[in-house]
């Protein structure tokens, strides 16, 4: 069994009017398939050549393994050449991903590559384009961006299977308190509802990006991934043009990030304890109460 989940919305080209209306005010995602038909990263942006420009560059890897108690979220588990890392995914299947890696800055020409979609939306932070690489059965674990951006995120070289929540739904995800990720002990894609009834009933979307497919997903959408094939993605950032928005996302940046890391080094497993065990609570609270409305 899974969730209650819908297809995303799907066009080829869409228009700034139609895009603002229908997607980005309903903070609503989309997938846009011809978005990169102009970008030279289209054709360009193969493994070989990735490794070609960059293959020396040594990267942090991480894995599907359940999150350290005693660390930053996403803190690296090995190191390997970035070459040595795109063989291994072009090879074989791999839990192994590289989180949040700005090859721009390494390779300042890759820029040219692609074309940041201004006609779309303002507010794209120019410095921070990143990308992300997994083997085939590398899983993102379910959460949503503490910074709260708009994303565009777009897939080359295979394909990704994303589950995506509307943030009305985190309490009955098993939100860990002061965090922007859920509880890890349940499979997203075949959630076990008898051992986490708050899951039953939540509504999302299920997308399967191919090469050149991009999907924007709006401020604080939780998603999870799953690299079907070894391949890559980048995602453009942009804030949300609203104060309050930008407000939570330093909160967020404060608080569920900083403060929480150090609790968390002081604490160690006790506080991870807790937290499982108050997600747990909080989410059958929610149930209970019928949230969301």
């Amino acid at each position: 069994m899974s969730f209650i989940l819908k297809p995303v919305d799907t066009v080829e080209t869409i228009s700034p009017e139609d895009f603002k209306k229908n997607y980005l005010d309903p903070r609503k995602p989309l997938i846009i398939k011809g978005l990169t038909k102009d970008w030279p990263a289209r054709e360009k942006w193969t493994t070989d050549y990735l490794k070609e420009i960059g293959g020396d560059i040594e990267v942090n890897l991480v894995d599907n393994s359940k999150a350290d108690p005693t660390k930053p979220i996403n803190a690296s588990i090995a190191s390997m050449k970035f070459g040595e890392y795109l063989d291994l995914i072009k090879r074989e299947p791999t839990e192994l991903r590289i989180f949040f890696f700005n090859l721009f800055k390494h390779v300042p020409s890759l820029i040219n590559d692609i074309k940041i979609p201004k006609d779309l939306m303002g507010g794209f932070i120019e410095s921070m384009p990143a990308m992300f690489f997994g083997g085939s059965n590398s899983v993102t674990f379910l959460h949503y961006d503490i910074d709260l951006p708009h994303l565009f995120h777009t897939h080359f070289g295979g394909r990704k299977h994303i589950i995506l929540f509307d943030n009305k739904w985190k309490e009955r995800l098993y939100c860990l308190p002061n965090a922007t990720y859920a509880l890890e002990d349940y499979d997203v894609a075949n959630p076990d509802f008898e051992k986490f009834p708050a899951l039953k009933g939540v509504e999302g979307y299920e997308v399967f990006l191919e090469h050149g497919d991009t999907l924007f997903m709006p401020t604080g959408m939780w998603h999870w991934m799953k690299y079907v094939d070894g391949s890559f993605s980048l995602s453009l950032r942009a804030w949300d043009a609203s104060l309050s928005r930008k407000a939570a996302s330093v909160f967020n940046l404060a608080i569920k990030g900083g403060v929480d890391s150090l609790i968390k080094m002081v604490f160690k497993k006790s506080y991870s304890d807790w937290r499982e065990k108050k997600a747990v609570q909080i989410a059958e609270k929610a149930l209970r109460k019928g949230l969301p409305r």
